[in-house]
């Protein structure tokens, strides 16, 4: 790819649908233009989000006065890539699921559109444009309120016989054995390592409720309390960094990636939860690949839209080329 490709990316997220015009070069880096968001409002159903939707659309086109070749979208809940249909979301999108994404886009707008899940669009994103550029095979995970992970190798995705492979989130760990998913299972990882589950156990082991102004504590406050040496934060970041690295070492094992890409909110924790996180990875990663390095992301929140693109440009998914 040494010409220009101009693409219409969009990230629909539950509270927010993100779009911007993505230019990608492989001479270069993803130039991000035009870059505006308006309020999911899912609770309105699947025919409003599909409307707020067309309406970025539509602003990113009228504000770039260019020709585009396609439209990519970047979406929460289970995609099926080869139509661009939501074929299931959960009760944060009532009406989401069912929704013909990429056949409506491509009626509206005479463009080609695919769509992809989100944690696929970030996962892409880092491993072809960011932190994991130049490296053959990459393990992306991204920890927030939430863990998701995907493995990118020569820019395919994983997608497993259900399009959940590599649900790193839900795998379970030894400090996290009994504990309820909402998934409905018990033990997974994302219990305790996932920025709620660090917050849960800051309280339960008496942290303060508020901080100084009288604001509840959010995970930057904990992180500056463990720094300080708080004996509740140290503990809930403690468990939360070992629980996560030792699923990030076994994912190692598993697909043997040449580099491990981490991003979101909670890989933004100071060193407490580094070294905790290092903690685990050691106890678990075979000798062979202890020395995968392990990059900090580097696209941030336009990872999905980024991903998006490169998904719209080269598919991600074998067989849709």
């Amino acid at each position: 790819m040494d010409e220009l490709k101009r693409v219409v990316a969009v990230d629909v997220g539950g509270t927010k649908v993100a779009a911007a015009l993505v230019t990608l070069s492989d001479a270069g880096e993803p130039a991000i233009e035009h870059y505006g968001k308006a309020p999911t409002e899912a609770k309105l159903g699947g025919r409003h989000v599909l409307e707020v939707i067309v309406g970025q659309v539509e602003r990113v086109l009228r504000e770039a006065d260019r020709e585009a070749c396609g439209i990519g979208v970047s979406t929460g809940g289970v995609v099926d890539p080869l139509t661009g249909d939501i074929t299931y979301a959960n009760d944060m999108m009532p009406g989401w699921g069912g929704t013909h994404l990429g056949a409506e886009l491509e009626a509206r707008f005479g463009l080609k559109a695919r769509v992809m899940n989100d944690v696929h669009a970030h996962a892409l994103g880092e491993a072809r444009w960011g932190a994991g550029r130049g490296a053959e095979s990459v393990f992306v995970c991204a920890v927030g309120t939430g863990i998701g992970g995907a493995f990118v190798e020569r820019g395919h995705l994983l997608l497993g016989a259900h399009g959940a492979a590599t649900n790193i989130g839900h795998v379970t760990c030894a400090d996290a054995r009994g504990i309820p998913c909402q998934c409905g299972a018990v033990g997974h990882v994302e219990t305790i390592a996932a920025g709620p589950g660090i917050l849960e156990r800051y309280l339960e082991l008496g942290g303060a409720k508020t901080d100084e102004k009288g604001a509840p504590v959010d995970g930057a406050y904990i992180s500056r309390a463990a720094e300080d040496g708080d004996e509740a934060a140290v503990a809930a970041e403690t468990r939360s960094g070992r629980a996560l690295g030792e699923v990030l070492g076994n994912m190692v094992n598993l697909f043997d990636p040449e580099c491990v890409v981490l991003s979101g909110s909670v890989a933004k924790c100071g060193p407490v939860w580094h070294r905790a996180l290092q903690s685990g990875w050691d106890g678990a990663v075979m000798p062979p690949q202890a020395h995968t390095p392990i990059r900090d992301g580097q696209l941030g929140d336009n990872a999905p839209l980024v991903g998006a693109a490169e998904n719209l440009v080269r598919s991600a998914y074998v067989g849709l080329e």
